[in-house]
């Protein structure tokens, strides 16, 4: 049997440099999140260290009753505010280069090759962790998640879900999608991707 992961982006942040909190719309959508996670037979939360991805898997973990676990390889390939005096406009010209050759290391945080893989041992080290059958939520970031899919599905695969997926895959991901795969053996299956549907619902 296989075992389920859920990478949930973080909500809405607020648009500063640093390590930022969630808007209170942030708050809001990792609500209906957790309302619906709460419905799934959820195993294990984990999430990345930044305090928007955090302050989303809070509301996640209290609703599945399930204990937090941070873990540094679930940050985003490259936080705004991490390199000194680097502006928005700089800031977003490094991650297209990044996201244009995965192979770019930018003068701070990794190459998209890089965070995939990052993303990619979490993954294999929970499978290895927890038996056949249990869902774990990973609370984690935008990038993070495109880079991780381009690194270990094909691009024929890719195009099944969006015809334009490495192109555009930095617009994909919307705050507080949930991105479902099933791990079997060290393969992954990408079952559903970005899905918003459990905002809207009543």
């Amino acid at each position: 049997m296989s075992i389920t992961f859920l990478l949930v982006r973080h909500g809405i942040k607020e648009r500063a440099a640093g390590d930022v909190p969630i808007t209170s719309e942030g708050k809001q959508q990792a609500i209906r999140t957790a309302q619906y996670l709460r419905n799934q037979p959820v195993t294990a939360v984990v999430t990345s260290p930044l305090r928007r991805a955090r302050e989303t898997a809070e509301y996640i973990s209290a609703a599945v009753h399930c204990s937090l676990k941070t873990d540094e390889r679930l940050r985003e390939r490259a936080n705004w505010g991490d390199l000194p005096g680097q502006t928005f406009g700089q800031f977003v010209e490094m991650w297209e280069q990044c996201t244009a050759d995965r192979e770019y290391i930018p003068p701070v945080g990794d190459s998209a090759r890089q965070a995939g893989e990052r993303l990619n041992s979490v993954l294999s080290e929970l499978a290895a962790e927890h038996p056949a059958g249990s869902t774990v939520v990973i609370v984690t970031h935008g990038g993070l998640i495109t880079d991780f899919l381009v690194g270990v599905l094909s691009e024929s695969e890719l195009r099944r879900w969006h015809p334009r997926f490495i192109a555009e895959q930095s617009t994909l991901i919307p705050e507080c999608s949930i991105t479902e795969l099933l791990y079997d053996r060290g393969h992954y299956q990408l079952t559903s991707l970005a899905s918003v549907e459990h905002l809207t619902e009543d």
